[in-house]
């Protein structure tokens, strides 16, 4: 006898064996055959979207937070068109995911048939690996090599094409490994060479105000303890990139915060005094340097990827390729008996600099706002932090909430992720729907614009759905206030395009099956964002922003005059 299935019901198995266990998606004819098949798996869970755009965030935040690929799932044409702004953000932040459009009949492809489009090469610039699927023997082949290419080096989404009838036709099953082999490898990183490692371990020694700047590869490398244990070890300050946020607490004394074309006055002074470098998982890009125009001493650069390394300040690089968590250890290994005399050679420097981070606090103490009836998002952010869970994940959507972080204090790591390379509007609120399938006990707060609210709201009913300790905050300045603000900087004053009316998106909250409130005041939102953690359940918090707080001039984040 024989054992037919059809071939949307292999993809679904191989999923299974790869052990990839969430599906993000809106469903259409062409999708049939796989998301039939998910009914009947017992590992998977389907959420659908109201927006294929929303899908593929939802998988990009869930491979940030989890390291494991989900999948994003989309019918042909402008489904698939829609994926392809969350798309981007997770190929241009390193996430995995296994991005899924279905195509048309084989043989009606790049003909006129119904919603017709290329998709393979639609998606070749925003996907590490892409390729159509058309026939049934080339599934297991292709959706193997798609988990390799996703999860290895430096990780991010990969896009399978399956025509229609390769997916719905039956055909002779082949056997599929309840885990697949490639699960017991896929993970393995490359180690330094050991002579790069003594070598740099002699600069270290040598330099008298070395500084780590951790990259985004240090949250993908899950190295917060290695990166501390290697500054604690040689009293080596820490900064962070844009993206590299999340990667090692902020709280720990030698954690000096994020260094970005908008700040801060404190991390800038940290790299302006470094006479070395340590680029730990730090691609040195346009977000980081201000678009390279900033000076660098001698830099270390470490990645797993060679290709990253000196692409840009190649003249004062020195690479190394190599996993930085266990080039962080064998550092630490190779410094051991000269440790405790660079500890005591950086002792002034060191605590000049946490001197100059107890003022760069105070920078943002004032709690009074400049147009009453309103609150300075400098002070919302620093109260939400007061009455948010230790553990729970903060997701700042594009634009000025994720400036604004820059005052989250985070004592644990990798609860943080917002878009950065791509700068994705619209990304936080699905992303926290992502949180609560992942973890439906650990609570996230999004700080979301309500430009970017605007572009995600039907993900609202989707959220009420999820349901989770979620609390949605809207920084609410009736705009889109990044923009509004940079033409105020640079045009006169003069602004088009950027304002809106004022929407009570708590209203409209309550509209979609999420309870809303909004607030005028910080103990409102304080009250507000308390009562909303206890309840378990999801909650917007509409805030309005006073206008006045300008991102491009705020003084905690000017750079430091030197």
């Amino acid at each position: 006898m024989t054992n037919e299935i059809t071939g949307g019901k292999l993809v679904v198995q191989m999923l299974e064996s790869l052990g990839i266990t969430k599906v993000f998606g809106v469903v259409g004819g062409q999708t049939l055959a796989i998301t039939d098949a998910i009914i009947d798996s017992p590992t998977i869970e389907m959420v659908h979207t109201r927006h294929e755009n929303a899908a593929a965030v939802m998988a990009d935040a869930y491979g940030r937070l989890t390291g494991r690929p989900a999948v994003a799932i989309a019918t042909t044409g402008p489904g698939a068109t829609n994926l392809l702004t969350g798309v981007g953000g997770a190929f241009r932040d390193s996430s995995p995911a296994f991005i899924v459009t279905c195509n048309n009949n084989g043989e009606n492809i790049h003909k006129d048939d119904a919603q017709n489009a290329d998709h393979v090469e639609i998606f070749k610039p925003f996907t590490k690996w892409s390729r159509l699927v058309a026939h049934q023997t080339s599934i297991v082949q292709a959706m193997g090599e798609a988990y390799v290419n996703a999860m290895t080096g430096n990780p991010g989404p990969i896009h399978l094409d399956f025509a229609r009838d390769t997916i719905e036709q039956t055909f002779d099953a082949p056997t599929v490994p309840e885990v697949h082999p490639l699960r017991s490898w896929v993970g393995t990183r490359p180690v330094a060479a050991s002579d790069r490692v003594a070598e740099v371990a002699a600069r270290v020694l040598a330099a008298e105000r070395p500084v780590i700047w951790v990259g985004n590869g240090a949250n993908r490398a899950q190295a917060s303890d290695d990166v501390l244990a290697l500054a604690d070890a040689l009293s080596i300050p820490v900064i962070t990139t844009f993206n590299g946020m999340g990667a090692v607490p902020t709280t720990h004394p030698l954690v000096f915060g994020a260094l970005s074309r908008m700040g801060t006055n404190l991390s800038t002074r940290v790299i302006g005094d470094a006479d070395l470098v340590l680029a730990l998982g730090n691609s040195l890009n346009a977000v980081s340097t201000t678009r390279w125009r900033r000076a660098l001493p001698d830099v270390v650069q470490v990645d797993v990827d060679p290709a990253m390394i000196g692409r840009y300040y190649a003249e004062v690089t020195t690479g190394v390729v190599g996993d930085l968590g266990a080039f962080a250890r064998d550092l630490v290994a190779a410094t051991v008996d000269d440790a405790a005399g660079a500890r005591e050679a950086r002792a002034g420097w060191i605590a000049e600099l946490q001197q100059a981070e107890r003022e760069w606090w105070a920078m943002s103490d004032d709690l009074s706002p400049e147009n009453e009836g309103s609150i300075s998002p400098a002070v919302a952010v620093r109260a939400l932090r007061s009455v948010t869970p230790e553990d729970a994940v903060l997701i700042p959507d594009a634009g000025n909430p994720g400036v604004w972080s820059y005052l989250w204090e985070m004592a644990k790591p990798y609860r943080y992720i917002k878009p950065v390379g791509f700068g994705n509007m619209g990304f936080a609120l699905p992303a926290t729907v992502a949180s609560v399938v992942d973890d439906p006990s650990r609570p996230v707060l999004a700080l979301i614009g309500d430009g970017s609210l605007g572009m995600s709201l039907g993900e609202l009913e989707t959220l009420a759905r999820a349901g989770g300790p979620a609390v949605v905050v809207v920084l609410n300045d009736s705009s889109y206030g990044n923009i509004r603000q940079e033409q105020v900087l640079h045009f006169d004053g003069r602004t088009i395009g950027v304002d809106f009316l004022d929407v009570d998106f708590a209203q409209v909250a309550r509209g979609m099956g999420v309870e809303g409130v909004r607030v005028t005041d910080v103990d409102a939102l304080v009250a507000a964002v308390r009562d909303g953690f206890a309840s378990g359940r999801p909650l917007l918090v509409d805030v309005v922003l006073d206008r006045a707080a300008d991102a491009w001039t705020y003084p905690a984040f000017a750079p430091h005059a030197g």
